[in-house]
């Protein structure tokens, strides 16, 4: 069976407790168009908005050297535009951002080279970053499945927690769906932790 190619970014599905994503977020605020799933980085200043101060967040765009501080799980809307499908730049409009490093994401494999199988599970991996759609509002980041790329190294951007077991999964087979960890991480540890 053929997994389905339908790459939508990484989704919250859990955290390394084994307890269920209770749906927490912090706000941001970004520069630039965000879509559901994408991996965002600290940006460099953060932004005034009413009586408070937010930081802000940009898009990750190094696949193998950035450090992630969360996942978009959503946004504040815009009244001007309720049929808006991702988060336009905006600081005025905020952008919700999963921040817990103890969350567990799914997210596709790019299909790309030796597919990854079950021995590689415990190992860390880079994300594959493509432009996000404005048509849907997913991002299109995936995991890089290529066993090139799985390694121990700690300086690399995702650790591999699992595959999901499911009947629409088919394992070790291109577009496989990987249950991951942000393994760089700006409120945990930026350096990572070694795959193993």
């Amino acid at each position: 069976m053929a997994n389905i190619d339908r790459p939508n970014g990484f989704r919250p599905v859990g955290t390394l407790s084994g307890a269920s994503w209770n749906g927490s977020f912090r706000k941001f605020y970004a520069d630039e168009n965000l879509f559901m799933g994408d991996i965002v980085e600290k940006a460099a200043t953060g932004i005034g908005n009413n009586d408070g101060a937010y930081p802000s967040v940009d898009r990750l765009d190094s696949a193998t050297a950035d450090i992630a501080v969360g996942v978009v799980v959503g946004w504040e809307v815009n009244p001007d535009n309720l049929g808006n499908l991702y988060h336009a730049s905006s600081g005025t409009y905020a952008v919700y951002v999963c921040v817990d490093p103890m969350v567990i994401f799914e997210g596709q494999g790019d299909g790309a080279g030796t597919i990854l199988a079950a021995l590689d599970v415990g190992l860390n991996t880079d994300v594959v970053i493509g432009a996000g759609s404005t048509t849907t509002g997913a991002s299109n980041m995936e995991v890089d499945e290529d066993t090139t790329a799985t390694v121990a190294t700690a300086a690399t951007p995702l650790h591999i927690v699992g595959i999901v077991d499911r009947p629409d999964n088919e394992i070790g087979v291109a577009n496989q769906k990987i249950l991951v960890r942000l393994n760089m991480h700006n409120l945990a540890v930026d350096a990572g932790t070694a795959g193993i």
